[in-house]
């Protein structure tokens, strides 16, 4: 399957370090931003065709799929591009920073009949996995979630210490996670749905630091804390607190409630919840099927989303 990766950055190049370890996908052209880092990531992972025109990649003889990992503002008017050239796509989370401009993805999607996916890799991590497991086998029931996203970003940089062109939001981009993960896990759309925001920066003009409150119809709630003026320990903590057990997800580690290791080795083919998400998207295409997480079931998060935004200064 030929394909193309959009965006050179720090979430690009670990879709092209998973595609490494998926067999039959050939990355036929980098869709980039600043032509110098697009060339080099380019001959990095010998892709031989490289642009700063995502059109020009989408034109290449017998290119099936397109992977954005571009700015997120980029990202609906990317995707609806992609499906009206007849390319699949899967689009990095959030797969927009609006509820419009995410219904109109799925709108597309829906007239073209292609695969569109959104990139909520925490359904994929197996830690994740391994809870989603048991609770679909009835050994667990979620009571509550409580999430922590802590980072320190007081300037506009990325994972790899370089300028963004772009500006990260915390709810559209770091609740994007939680709240879709919440409604998958759960099994329901949640029917309180609020946030307060902290002050706004006076450069990057967002909130670094927000507070957000979910409540599924079955009752189990969610708790979610988020701040971009965390200077400690980074990343994103979930502790499911359920009907049976205490359980800790540090990303791809997961812990019960006493700090035990849970070896969820064999969840999955890999431990890299990025590449699950990948092999998910290229399979759906191949089998002809509706992913997990396709946008049409992603466009749920979006909704609440909206509503939490919608909640600020109420």
């Amino acid at each position: 399957m030929k394909i193309v990766m959009a965006g050179q950055g720090a979430f690009g190049q670990r879709h092209l370090e998973g595609i490494q370890n998926i067999p039959g996908i050939e990355v036929v052209s980098l869709a980039g931003g600043r032509p110098e880092s697009t060339e080099a990531v380019a001959k990095k992972f010998n892709i031989p065709h490289w642009t700063g025109d995502l059109g020009e990649s989408l034109r290449i003889p017998g290119v099936e799929a397109v992977i954005l990992a571009t700015p997120t503002q980029m990202h609906a008017d990317q995707a609806v591009q992609c499906m009206e050239a007849g390319k699949h796509v899967q689009i990095e989370i959030p797969m927009a920073d609006s509820l419009e401009d995410a219904e109109r993805i799925v709108d597309t999607q829906r007239r073209t009949g292609l695969i569109a996916m959104a990139g909520h890799t925490r359904r994929f991590n197996p830690s994740h996995q391994w809870i989603h497991n048991r609770i679909k086998a009835g050994e667990l029931k979620i009571q509550q979630m409580d999430v922590q996203t802590y980072f320190f970003r007081r300037t506009n940089m990325n994972l790899q210490g370089q300028p963004r062109s772009w500006t990260d939001h915390l709810l559209w981009h770091h609740a994007c996670h939680t709240v879709d993960l919440f409604q998958y896990q759960t099994g329901e759309i949640a029917e309180v749905a609020r946030g307060v925001e902290g002050p706004h920066h006076p450069e990057l003009k967002i909130a670094m630091d927000m507070s957000i409150q979910m409540k599924a119809p079955g009752g189990a709630v969610c708790t979610l804390s988020l701040s971009f003026n965390n200077d400690g320990p980074q990343g994103t903590f979930f502790r499911y607190i359920c009907d049976n057990g205490t359980y800790i997800a540090r990303y791809d580690d997961l812990f019960d409630g006493k700090d035990n290791k849970i070896d969820v080795s064999q969840v999955a083919v890999s431990m890299n919840g990025i590449e699950l998400q990948d092999r998910e998207f290229f399979a759906a295409i191949q089998e002809g099927r509706e992913p997990n997480s396709s946008v049409g079931q992603a466009l749920n998060a979006m909704r609440t989303l909206d509503r939490i935004e919608k909640s600020f200064g109420s």
